[in-house]
C-alpha cells in the first residue's frame, strides 16, 4: 500500500477521533444534574481522543502527508441526530449512553479496520494498536454504564 493510502487511513482515524471529541462535548452539554457522574467519563474520553488525534497527526506529518483536521460527514450527521433527539426529550441517562455507545462502536470498528486492512507501516501499526486498546476500554466502560442504566 502506498504512502497516500496509509495517510488516508491515518487521516480517517484523526477524523473519527475528532468526531468522538465533538460527540462527547455535545453530550457534556446535555448532561443534567442527575447524570453528573458521566461528566468525568466523557471529559476523559474527549481528552483521550484529542491526544490520539495529535499522535496520529504527528505520524502523518512525519511522513510528509497532509494532516486532516476536520470531522467526518458521518460524525457531523450523527451529532445532528443527537441534537434532534435532545429536542424531543430523549436525553435521559440511557438515551445519552445509547448514543455514546453508537459512537464508540463506530470508532472501535474504524480502529479494527485500520489494523486489519490498513496496510500500515510498523510504526503506524504499533501506534494504532496501542490506541485501539484504549478505544476498546472506553467502549467497554460506556457499554457497562449503559447496561447499568437499564
Amino acid at each position: 500500500m502506498g504512502t497516500t493510502e496509509k495517510t488516508s487511513v491515518l487521516n480517517d482515524l484523526i477524523e473519527i477521533n475528532n468526531d468522538r471529541v465533538a460527540g462527547f462535548e455535545k453530550a457534556l452539554g446535555d448532561i443534567k444534574d442527575e447524570n453528573i457522574d458521566l461528566k468525568a467519563v466523557f471529559e476523559e474520553f474527549a481528552a483521550q481522543s484529542r491526544k490520539y488525534s495529535q499522535e496520529l497527526a504527528a505520524l502523518v506529518g512525519a511522513n510528509a502527508g497532509e494532516v486532516e483536521t476536520g470531522n467526518s460527514i458521518a460524525g457531523t450527521l450523527h451529532r445532528a441526530w443527537i441534537d434532534v433527539k435532545s429536542i424531543f426529550g430523549d436525553n435521559g441517562r440511557e438515551g445519552i449512553l445509547n448514543e455514546a455507545e453508537r459512537g464508540e462502536d463506530a470508532i472501535k470498528k474504524a480502529y479494527k479496520d485500520a489494523l486489519t486492512d490498513g496496510g500500515l507501516s510498523s510504526d503506524a501499526y504499533s501506534l494504532v494498536a496501542e490506541q485501539s486498546q484504549g478505544i476498546n476500554r472506553g467502549h467497554d466502560t460506556i457499554k457497562a454504564l449503559r447496561d447499568a442504566s437499564k
